[in-house]
């Protein structure tokens, strides 16, 4: 069998010959950003995210990193940091795996088969147990709000991070004066 190093630079490849658009970050291949669409016949189609991959140095022996950079409605995604529900992807990982499955197996059964019964997102999974009508109408949303192409291409890399490490303290909504460069004189 070929080297790990080998197989990373074989899946990344195969998944940039593939439909998605990758984006590496650093220009490593090692953590990079793929677009993906909302599957057909889910609440999230016509849904487009970002989502953020980070392979371990055990990879393929170990699974990736996933999350979505922009925003998304899931009880299954944590809605703050973006994370998958690592379970629905370690539970069933295995070297045979390659990235293309990640998004063509993993994240789709994701969206289409919401498990509130493990979540990472308490408010979603309890919407869900509770009133689905009402959930199925916050996906919708969150897919219109956040979820749509010029919300991720308009992206800038300060903003992913911002996004993603976003504390109490940083979001503070009388502090938008962020693009003004250096501080003023006292």
């Amino acid at each position: 069998m070929s080297s790990p190093s080998k197989r990373r630079e074989m899946d990344v490849m195969k998944l940039m010959m593939s439909d998605y658009t990758v984006e590496t970050i650093n220009d490593g291949l090692n953590e990079f950003n793929v677009e993906f669409h909302g599957p057909k016949d889910s609440l999230y189609e016509g849904g487009f995210w970002k989502i953020r991959v980070e392979l371990p140095d055990a990879y393929p022996y170990k699974s990736p990193s996933i999350g979505f950079v922009n925003k998304i409605f899931h009880p299954n995604v944590d809605e703050l940091s973006g994370s998958v529900c690592l379970d629905v992807i370690n539970q069933s990982w295995s070297p045979m795996f390659d990235l293309l499955n990640v998004f063509e197996v993993f994240l789709p059964q994701l969206l289409l088969y919401p498990n509130p019964s493990d979540p990472l997102n308490g408010d979603a999974a309890s919407l869900m147990m509770k009133d689905r009508k009402l959930y199925d109408q916050k996906v919708k949303e969150y897919c219109e709000r956040y979820a749509k192409k010029e919300h991720i291409t308009n992206m800038t890399p300060e903003e992913e991070s911002d996004e993603e490490h976003t504390t109490d303290e940083e979001s503070d909504p009388s502090d938008d004066d962020d693009d003004i460069a250096g501080h003023a004189d006292p």
